[in-house]
């Protein structure tokens, strides 16, 4: 069974207090878009793991998408599978890929061997294999809260936009991203602001990381701004970075162009 397991991008994104156990409470939309993985998974005699695609460092053996079986291998003695993940949606960018190729495993192996398991059952065995890996079980537009992992689905339709992504090569760990952030409560409530005019959204709609990593990295703000001059009627970074978007009404302009090693998608929405 093949199914191809896309990206999401981040629309605002407050980093809101620091938790007792180590991790960090937010408030962000999470939002679905078309950049996608392939993920291949078949019955076998032995189990197999195969990578193709973009590199993937560290040891295949921690690949979520293996820790995505074992987990349910465990409750339910599945057999082996031949598991095969074609990576396209580059790492350290911001779009949560890793956490789409484990969420979409689970829901894989539930199709092919008749697990029968319910949204809410998928989505916390999702929760123990990172913070955001639940939003792809369901995979609409939602505000996530707490760890990323807290849901409340919200009527958003952004239909009629082209979301242009650009990932300019630059790996950025979660541990560097949050090492200089400073927690603080949201201006507003989010929801409030994904409500009003999409046209509003460059003076009310932020990203925390922004602060912290634009002045390491300045040729993400200068790709933000080029986003906004090419006709963009919002521009962020996604996530942690280090992928930036724009959100264009209609067609992109022809004359938006990238360095040749940049990695670039349009995704309609």
């Amino acid at each position: 069974m093949l199914d191809f397991p896309n990206a999401k991008i981040n629309l605002g994104l407050y980093v809101t207090e620091k938790r007792s156990d180590g991790f960090h409470n937010l408030e962000s939309c999470f939002y679905p878009v078309q950049w996608c993985d392939a993920l291949e998974i078949l019955p076998a005699q032995t189990e197999q793991f195969t990578l193709t695609g973009l590199p993937v460092p560290g040891n295949p053996e921690t690949n979520l998408c293996l820790k995505a079986y074992k987990l349910l291998q465990q409750d339910f003695a599945l057999p082996p599978i031949q598991l095969h993940l074609h990576k396209v949606i580059p790492m350290g960018a911001g779009l949560g890929g890793g956490s789409s190729d484990a969420a979409f495993t689970l829901r894989l192996l539930n199709s092919v061997f008749g697990l029968n398991l319910s949204t809410a059952i998928l989505q916390n065995y999702a929760r123990q294999l990172g913070s955001d890996c639940a939003f792809f079980i369901e995979n609409k537009a939602v505000i996530a809260t707490e760890k990323g992992d807290v849901f409340t689905a919200l009527d958003l339709n952004l239909r009629g936009y082209t979301c242009v992504l650009v990932y300019p090569g630059i790996h950025i760990t979660t541990a560097e991203a949050y090492g200089n952030i400073k927690p603080k409560p949201a201006p507003q409530p989010l929801e409030s602001i994904l409500k009003q005019d999409v046209i509003t959204w460059k003076d009310l709609l932020h990203n925390d990381f922004e602060t912290a990593l634009f002045p390491k990295y300045p040729e993400l703000a200068q790709l933000k701004e080029k986003l906004y001059a090419a006709g963009a009627v919002y521009a962020s970074m996604s996530g942690s970075g280090s992928t930036v978007y724009g959100l264009f009404k209609g067609e992109v302009p022809a004359n938006l162009v990238f360095p040749d090693n940049y990695l670039i998608r349009h995704s309609l929405l």
